[in-house]
Order: structure tokens, then C-alpha cells, then sequence
């Protein structure tokens, strides 16, 4: 078993602590400002398949209005600069996330994966990976299908679970910050 597995771990919970508290402020401006922008709490709480099929519970910021139920133009900037994603630092130091590792997908996906597909599941779920990377502009993609669901389960579904596994086969501090660097410019830019 590759050593890392268990550094991750560590150097996750001591970055996440280090971040949590570093952005406080920016965590709290933000929450304030998602909560009069969709008109309701600001935190989006959703159930996620997690590592080893395990259900958690996702935070977010509320992008999405209460009432008119579209993304709002503060909620576009949240989402562009992936701000609305900064709650789970706290999934993190949890130790339901981890910085690098496949995006946690709702329940229908990854705890229906078969054979060797299935070892994704040992992996943490993560704030980044190379799939999201690679599929940074997957909301739009997905809008230009004539059936985005057949399209999401049938083409960008499994190329994630192929990425992710590869990424299980390399797993490596090297990896994870070259994940996380391409992350950020892709963020700024």
C-alpha cells in the first residue's frame, strides 16, 4: 500500500486547520453575503457518496435563490472562483474530503461503479482533481448536449472514473501539488 495514503491524511487535517483559520474572516464575509443574496441560511447542505461508498454530508455556499431558484450574479462569482467550494475545508478537517481526489458525486454514480472501477471508492473524495481540471467548464459542455444526462453517464462519467484511477496508480505528494497548482491557475486566470 502505497505510504502516502497515510501522510495525506495528516498533511490534509494540519492545511485544512491552517487554511480554516487563515480565511475565517473571508468565510464569514462570504456567508453573509450568500445568505442575503440567496435569502436563506448561505450553506448548502448535500448528501455525497464519500470513501468506500459512504454517504457524508457536503458544505457549500448557496449559490442558487431561494425563490426564483436561478444562480444569482454574485452565486456566478462564487462559482467561478470556486469561493462557494471554501466549506469543505470543514469536510475536510472532518475527514470527509481531502484536498486532492475525486469530486464527490451525488448518490446514482460512484456507489454504483462495478469490478476494478470500484477502487476509486478508496480514495477521499477532494476539492480538486485532474477530472475537474479537465472538465472545468463542464456545466456549459453539458448544456450544448442534446441529452446531457445519457451524455454526463455515458462519456464524462466514466473518463472521470478512468482519471481518478489513474491518479490512485500515482499517488503522490508531487501529484497532489502539481493537481493543486493547476488548480489555482486555472482559478486566477
Amino acid at each position: 500500500m502505497n505510504q502516502y495514503k497515510y501522510w495525506k491524511i495528516l498533511f490534509d487535517f494540519i492545511f485544512a486547520i491552517i487554511l480554516t483559520v487563515f480565511l475565517m474572516p473571508l468565510l464569514i464575509i462570504l456567508f453573509i453575503i450568500a445568505s442575503f443574496d440567496t435569502s436563506s441560511n448561505g450553506i448548502f447542505f448535500q448528501k455525497r457518496i464519500g470513501q468506500y461508498g459512504k454517504v457524508f454530508t457536503i458544505f457549500k455556499f448557496k449559490t442558487i435563490h431561494q425563490k426564483t431558484k436561478n444562480c444569482s450574479r454574485i452565486g456566478q462569482v462564487l462559482r467561478k472562483f470556486k469561493l462557494d467550494e471554501l466549506p469543505q475545508l470543514f469536510n475536510i478537517v472532518k475527514g470527509d474530503m481531502s484536498f486532492v481526489g475525486p469530486r464527490p458525486d451525488i448518490e446514482g454514480y460512484y456507489d454504483k461503479l462495478k469490478g476494478n472501477d470500484r477502487r476509486v471508492l478508496e480514495l477521499k473524495p477532494g476539492l480538486t482533481c485532474e477530472a475537474s481540471i479537465v472538465y472545468r467548464d463542464e456545466e456549459n459542455l453539458l448544456k450544448k448536449q442534446e441529452d446531457p444526462l445519457k451524455y454526463n453517464d455515458e462519456v464524462l462519467f466514466p473518463h472521470k472514473v478512468k482519471m481518478n484511477l489513474e491518479y490512485l496508480e500515482h499517488l503522490s505528494f508531487k501529484n497532489d501539488i502539481k493537481i493543486l497548482l493547476n488548480t489555482l491557475l486555472i482559478i486566477v486566470k
